[in-house]
């Protein structure tokens, strides 16, 4: 299951995570994002002990942390790595592609 990253546990979780962190910015009104869910999920769980962390941010309930990196539009994924964005896409993507993604950090 992705982990729910937030404006509070943001720091935590993704600036001082020792692994990169995959999260997908979305808003429950979003029919992209909701088509993305199930996506998210697989990836979550394709992932799971390979070294990543899989979150998803509500960018209508954190808007500090979604205004400071820029999302504008939603869905949009970014991989974290050391604590600075190392890839990012917006719109539906496939699991290969987000794969992909995650994997060229």
């Amino acid at each position: 299951m992705a982990l729910e990253i937030t404006d509070a546990n943001f720091e935590s979780e993704v600036l001082k995570s020792e692994t990169p962190v995959f999260i997908d910015f979305w808003a429950p009104w979003c029919g992209p994002c909701r088509m993305m869910g199930p996506v998210i999920e697989n990836l979550a769980h394709e992932m799971e002990g390979k070294g990543v962390k899989i979150g998803k941010m509500n960018v209508d309930e954190n808007t500090e942390t979604s205004n400071q990196f820029g999302i504008m539009s939603i869905p949009t994924f970014i991989v974290f790595k050391n604590g600075k964005p190392a890839a990012q896409s917006a719109g539906v993507q496939t699991l290969d592609q987000l794969k992909g993604m995650i994997a060229g950090v």
